[in-house]
């Protein structure tokens, strides 16, 4: 489990009656499958992890620093992250920092909005799209 706070990753063992926290900073962890209330920046290294082992929904940007059109987006995806917590995990990756994820799932432009359910894709979108377009593709995989 990758805490919120220090975003330490934590071995748990179920221990009845006893909350999970983070061996590093001590912050109480969430339960399993629980999307995080903000967006997660993921990498090559831990995309399966979060992304493909997360039992929900997951909505992926992939984005770049240079992008005018991510930098656009990325409000509105913090502000979804906030209202949807609990429901859909929603997460980035820096397709420059990242080129595996990008070549894996075919990104050739940025932004671009990959939607999992339960460790499969299920929908692409490319582009800046209005937040209505957006929770329209959630809504068609939950």
């Amino acid at each position: 489990m990758v805490c919120r706070n220090c975003n330490a990753r934590n071995r748990l063992k179920p221990q009845k009656g006893k909350k999970p926290v983070c061996g590093k900073c001590g912050t109480p962890l969430p339960k399993a499958g629980v999307a995080a209330p903000r967006v997660v920046e993921v990498s090559d290294r831990t995309f399966d992890s979060e992304v493909l082992g997360f039992p929900g929904t997951v909505l992926v940007e992939c984005w770049a620093p240079w992008c005018g059109s991510c930098r656009q987006i990325a409000p509105v995806l913090d502000r979804m992250a906030r209202e949807h917590g609990g429901q859909v995990k929603i997460v980035k990756i820096n397709i420059d920092k990242n080129p595996r994820i990008a070549a894996r799932y075919q990104v050739m432009s940025v932004p671009t909005l990959l939607f999992f359910k339960s460790g499969r894709l299920v929908n692409t979108v490319a582009g800046a799209v209005p937040r209505s377009e957006i929770e329209r593709s959630l809504s068609a995989i939950r």
